[in-house]
């Protein structure tokens, strides 16, 4: 991905969520500084992963909330509007373990169908490192931490509670193999 493509997924992100959605911005934001700091075992896709970060939200965006789950909203006006790279929609599309709420909300086959997960563990890991060690305020935190804040804002019955419960095995351990990643690169 060229400096071109990161500017332009920051001012759209920024268009869509800043004054609809400011603390989802804030969080946006947060996640990508994250992302900036994971060249170094992405090499190649740091680019990719620095746009996916900003972008992973943009389906929050009150105009672009159809099936009201951000993660099939956010990807289907990436692809429909800005006619974006597919490994981009790909990533918005299926971040965080997004096939396992898309099922809670009867949405997983749409999602799978339109929207195919990357095989690229590293890749699909890394972005969910950044958006679960990554406050709603933009501020780093721990992934048990991030999981605990969204049973405690959404409720432990709700869908986004059901889906969290299930996926959070899940994102310690994607977590835990970015921070071993890191860990064995040389500084």
């Amino acid at each position: 991905m060229t400096k071109m493509m990161l500017a332009w997924a920051n001012q759209v992100a920024e268009k869509e969520l800043s004054a609809p959605l400011p603390r989802r911005w804030a969080h946006s934001q947060g996640v990508a500084t994250r992302a900036s700091g994971l060249g170094r075992v992405l090499a190649g896709d740091a680019g990719l992963l620095s746009a996916a970060a900003v972008l992973h939200d943009v389906g929050y965006a009150p105009r672009l909330a159809e099936t009201g789950f951000h993660p099939l909203d956010g990807a289907r006006f990436l692809r429909d509007e800005h006619n974006a790279d597919e490994r981009l929609v790909r990533l918005v599309a299926n971040h965080s373990f997004a096939l396992l709420e898309a099922e809670e909300r009867g949405l997983r086959a749409a999602l799978e169908c339109e929207f195919p997960l990357l095989e690229e563990p590293l890749l699909v890991d890394a972005l969910v490192y950044c958006d679960m060690t990554t406050t709603p305020d933009g501020d780093r935190t721990t992934a048990e931490e991030r999981v605990a804040e969204i049973l405690g804002r959404y409720g432990d019955d709700s869908v986004v509670g059901r889906f969290i419960r299930r996926a959070a095995p899940e994102i310690f351990a994607a977590v835990g193999r970015v921070e071993a990643e890191l860990a064995a690169q040389p500084r």
